[in-house]
Order: C-alpha cells, then sequence, then structure tokens
C-alpha cells in the first residue's frame, strides 16, 4: 500500500514539475535557440534509430502476416493491414518508447551531472531560470519531436512492408500505396499521431524530474538515467491504454 502511494506521489510531483516548466516555456524571453538545439539533439538525432526500426518491423510484420491472409485468400488486404495497425497504434506506442530509451536516459543524466558538477547552482547564480533553460526548453522539444518522429515510422514501415511484399509477390509500388490507404481515414492518422504529444510531455518531464532533482553524485547520474527510461516507458504504455479509450471514444471509426 505504502509503495502504491509512493508511486502515486512521484507521479503527481511529477505531473506539478511538468506542467509548472511547461508554463514558464511560454514567459518572456524565449530561449528560442535552445529549443531549436534540443529539436535537432531529440528529433533530428533520433531519426536513424527510428528509421531503421520502423523498415525493420514494417518487413517482420509483413512476414508474420503474409502466410495467414494467403491461407484466406485475403493476401490483398496485406497493405491495408500494415498501415491501419502503424497509423493507429504501432508507430506512436513504438516511437514513444525508442525515443524514451535513447533520449529519456540521455536526458535524465546530462541534467543529473549538471547538477552534480554544481552548473546548475552557477546558472541560477547568474540570476538566470534554470528551470526555464533546462527543463522547459527539453519537455517542449520532445513535444514537437514526438509526432514528427512517429509520421516518420508510420512511412518507414510502410517502405519496409512494401519491400517485403515486393520480394514475394512483385506488387508495384503504386498499387501497394493504393491498397493501404484505400480504408485509412484522416480520425486514423491525426488523433493517434497527436497523441504522441502526450508521450513527449511524460518522457520530457519524467527525465528532467530526475536529472534536475536528483543530487548524488556520480551514483545519482546512473540513477537518475535508469529511472528515466522505466518510468517514462512504463507511463507512456499506461497513458496508451487511456488515451486509446479516448480516441475510440470521439472517433469511433479509427478502431481496428
Amino acid at each position: 500500500m505504502s509503495r502504491r502511494l509512493t508511486f502515486f506521489e512521484s507521479v503527481g510531483d511529477m505531473s506539478v514539475f511538468g506542467v509548472r516548466a511547461l508554463a514558464r516555456a511560454f514567459i518572456p524571453p524565449f530561449e528560442f535557440a535552445i529549443l531549436l538545439q534540443e529539436v535537432e539533439e531529440i528529433g533530428a538525432r533520433s531519426l536513424p534509430l527510428i528509421g531503421a526500426a520502423g523498415v525493420a518491423l514494417g518487413i517482420v510484420l509483413t512476414l508474420h502476416t503474409r502466410s495467414a491472409l494467403v491461407s484466406f485468400g485475403a493476401e490483398a488486404w496485406g497493405p491495408t493491414l500494415q498501415a491501419v495497425s502503424f497509423f493507429n497504434e504501432l508507430g506512436p506506442l513504438v516511437a514513444a518508447l525508442l525515443v524514451s530509451g535513447r533520449v529519456g536516459a540521455g536526458i535524465g543524466a546530462e541534467l543529473a551531472n549538471m547538477r552534480a558538477n554544481e552548473q546548475i547552482d552557477a546558472i541560477e547564480v547568474l540570476s538566470i531560470d534554470s528551470s526555464k533553460m533546462l527543463v522547459s526548453t527539453r519537455i517542449v522539444a520532445c513535444i514537437i519531436s514526438l509526432p514528427l518522429l512517429t509520421i516518420f515510422m508510420d512511412f518507414a514501415s510502410l517502405l519496409g512492408g512494401f519491400i517485403s511484399e515486393y520480394f514475394a509477390s512483385r506488387i508495384s509500388l503504386q498499387l501497394y500505396v493504393n491498397r493501404a490507404f484505400v480504408n485509412l481515414s484522416w480520425a486514423s492518422f491525426i488523433a493517434p499521431t497527436l497523441k504522441t504529444c502526450v508521450f513527449g510531455f511524460i518522457i520530457g518531464t519524467v527525465s528532467c524530474y530526475f536529472g534536475f532533482t536528483i543530487d548524488e553524485g556520480s551514483a545519482g547520474v546512473r540513477r537518475a538515467a535508469t529511472n528515466s527510461v522505466v518510468l517514462s516507458s512504463l507511463l507512456v504504455i499506461l497513458s496508451d491504454v487511456c488515451l486509446v479509450k479516448i480516441i475510440y471514444f470521439f472517433f469511433p471509426g479509427s478502431a481496428l
């Protein structure tokens, strides 16, 4: 019971920490230069990982589903299944978990190291809002980057699916694309993509919270990096369950 209370108290503290940091981002002066650097670090430098994972998952999903579809005479539905699966669920969730592993650990370790080396204290001595400079910019960068990375993963998975399908049936690219998007509505694309903004907020908030608040020297750096990945991944999965229910309530046509 006490552990559950501690967990929910920690989540509550992180939520307050994240909302306050996000609110500071809209108060002048704006840190556009730092924000762009963080978008490049979080978004652009994650593209190779997201792209490779998307292509590989697209190939694997096609290999797994094609034999079953062929046995029912429904192999023509392969591209449609691929597109609906990734645009609705797999793309947003897998992209968020990959970013959580790559970026969450980096943010937690970087801020914890700055705290251990008293760099954050030095920034505050100069009368600079260290939370706005270091935390707000990273949270906003995560919120901006996640939807863009999700779209990149969705299309990378379609590329992987096409490659696998081409070697199996010699399907043309035009026919594959037509079949992939024939039953894909805007509700199946926009709502699942926008929910990754919530994932970005979670990843940025949890990672910055541990990195900014843990002050335990080198041991704290390791703890901040580990906790950032574990807890942000867990909260992304739990929040996904709630968000999927909300999306299906407002957009029932997007259900698989």
